[in-house]
């Protein structure tokens, strides 16, 4: 199926077209047939003679209803543009064919209506004029009297030749559905409309209703009327929804894939104009889809500005939209650069984001993205309608990171590890939340993955190549008076104050543990490094089991060292405890170079 909208002057033939080609009442209201005027969104389908289905939305064309009538070119891939040979090119017709340009239509087909009234030819030239300068350029143009057999038939075929060159887009992309409708039905609940651009919508899909943050399940499908399992876009679908009620939902509303869209307030795009963006009003409408909501636009570069919306609306980069100004009845195209844009507080950071997107084209892609973010969760990027570039680096199953970015963080890494063992020797390893917030990084895991040697991490903190080569010469001093302290009984470790005289406590304490120059098996119990293992030779060579005091004689200490030191042999596998009596683990025979197959 394809999907195409009418446009044109108000009273130029669109709705009485439609009905030539489907047979079908676009005008749903009482009042619109009353009055022989368009007013709201009309909906009529036809086979086309390749048996291809073509759905038709009717808009309104009186320049009172300009925003009925962009919410049903909004979510469409082409139009059939209407133009009377009685009257011309109007205003409506102008404002129309801006308005389509805007929003970055491409494709159509130009119809000139009531041909057997007067001759075509000037109302053609006209609207070939003007199309000229818009994405409409060379558009097949096809002159269509009131009677069936006045170019009825050539225009049917025009349009059967439109629906074979659209793109057709991806079933597996990501849906939304902009709603243009929203009703009940009585015993099946509430069933909203709408122009599916791409993507698929199936039975018993869970889709979030934006931007009230609803989730909603899909209860039933159909397309032109008809009752489907699954429906792809582009198409004119029902869906009837469980989970809302019909007063919680309004044209405007989007349904999309969970997860699959950014829903922001804030974007920055770029204008296409005919003057600065600046020129622009600062309060504007802005139309995507079947939506009008509300903007504050503030300039930034010639043809960029960032857009704040009063509405979380769900947007992929390279989405077009369309800004009006209601009063000066002009439009503007903006197509979205970033979804997630900087803040912008500093003095001149204005000006340096318009440098930066100045560079831009106007669909970014994943790797710019991520240039300009550093480092994105794999699922932003996806939000943002892109895709992680192949030369990404994946530091965390869930993050991307640009190659060049993160190996600039590495290198500030190992600087502020410097810097931080320079200023707090006695306490060199940076805090791994310090490495975060230092770095900018959202998460820890973030900061452990830019570790690599000769960088450590050890104790929730990043050490530089320094630790290793030695000691602070005031943690060096405290530990020499204990070696010399211990030169004549290794186990007899000194008291508390004893431990303060030689300087062995706090930041200088735990200095030397840090960098393995001492070992603490207690708060008040220092040895040497290498104690524990002499201690468990000694201890082999008695009888088997031994207690704790057999311990304490044969270390000539004290008991105040040998049942922290017990327990800490325990723990390294040195001792084996059983009651309250140990032994040493047998010693693995030694290695003569033999083995049973050599035997």
């Amino acid at each position: 199926m394809q999907v195409v909208a009418t446009a044109g002057h108000v009273d130029h033939g669109k709705s009485t077209l439609v009905r030539a080609l489907t047979g079908m009442e676009p005008d749903r209201w009482a009042e619109e047939r009353r009055r022989g005027l368009t007013i709201d969104l009309g909906f009529a389908w036809t086979t086309l003679p390749s048996g291809r289905r073509l759905a038709l939305v009717d808009v309104p064309g009186h320049e009172r209803f300009v925003t009925n009538m962009l919410a049903g070119v909004g979510p469409v891939p082409a139009v059939l543009l209407v133009v009377a040979a009685d009257e011309g090119w109007m205003p409506q017709s102008e404002e129309h064919l801006a308005a389509i340009d805007a929003l970055g239509v491409r494709h159509g087909v130009l119809a000139v209506t009531r041909s057997d009234l007067a001759d075509p030819t000037h109302a053609l030239r006209q609207a070939r004029t003007r199309l000229e300068s818009t994405g409409l350029r060379g558009a097949e143009a096809v002159a269509v009297g009131q009677g069936e057999d006045t170019g009825l038939d050539d225009l049917i075929s025009a349009l059967d030749r439109l629906a074979a060159r659209l793109p057709v887009p991806d079933p597996a992309a990501p849906v939304r559905l902009w709603i243009d409708r929203a009703f009940t039905v009585r015993g099946s609940g509430t069933v909203v409309t709408g122009t599916l651009a791409e993507g698929t919508v199936r039975a018993g899909d869970e889709l979030l209703l934006t931007p009230a943050g609803e989730t909603v399940r899909v209860r039933a499908v159909e397309a032109l009327k008809e009752p489907a399992d699954e429906v792809s876009g582009v198409a004119r679908v029902a869906l009837n929804l469980r989970g809302v009620d019909r007063d919680e939902v309004a044209r405007g509303m989007a349904l999309v894939t969970p997860g699959s869209w950014a829903l922001t307030t804030c974007i920055d795009v770029r204008i296409g104009f005919n003057e600065s963006s600046g020129r622009l009003p600062r309060q504007m409408i802005m139309h995507l889809g079947s939506t009008a909501v509300p903007v504050r636009l503030r300039p930034l570069g010639p043809d960029t500005a960032r857009l704040t919306i009063n509405a979380r609306l769900p947007l992929h980069v390279g989405d077009r939209a369309l800004l009006r100004d209601p009063g000066r009845r002009a439009v503007a195209g903006a197509s979205v650069l970033d979804v997630r844009p900087p803040t912008l507080v500093r003095r001149g950071a204005g000006a340096a984001r318009a440098r930066e997107l100045a560079a831009w084209p106007d669909q970014p892609g994943g790797g710019l993205l991520l240039r300009r973010h550093g480092v994105l969760r794999r699922t932003d990027l996806a939000e943002m309608g892109c895709e992680p570039p192949a030369e990404a680096v994946s530091p965390d199953s869930g993050w991307v990171a640009d190659p060049g970015h993160w190996a600039a963080l590495h290198r500030r890494l190992a600087d502020e590890v410097s810097r931080h063992a320079a200023a707090h020797p006695l306490a060199p390893g940076l805090p791994l939340e310090a490495v975060r917030l230092r770095l900018g990084l959202p998460t820890r895991r973030l900061a452990a993955a830019l570790v690599r040697p000769p960088l450590r991490l050890a104790d929730g903190r990043v050490h530089g190549p320094a630790v290793e080569t030695g000691l602070p010469p005031q943690v060096a001093d405290a530990v020499g008076r204990l070696r010399a302290e211990l030169a004549d009984g290794p186990f007899r470790a000194p008291e508390a104050d004893r431990l303060a005289e030689l300087g062995l406590t706090g930041k200088v304490l735990a200095a030397a543990v840090r960098a393995g120059a001492v070992l603490r098996l207690s708060d008040s119990v220092v040895l040497l490094p290498g104690a524990d293992r002499a201690a468990a030779r000694i201890l082999s060579d008695l009888p088997q089991p031994f207690s704790a005091s057999d311990a304490r004689r044969a270390l000539d200490t004290s008991r105040r060292v040998v049942i922290p030191l017990l327990e800490h042999l325990d723990r390294c596998g040195l001792t084996r405890r059983s009651g309250g009596e140990r032994r040493t683990p047998p010693a693995p025979p030694a290695d003569d170079g033999e083995n049973e197959l050599s035997r």
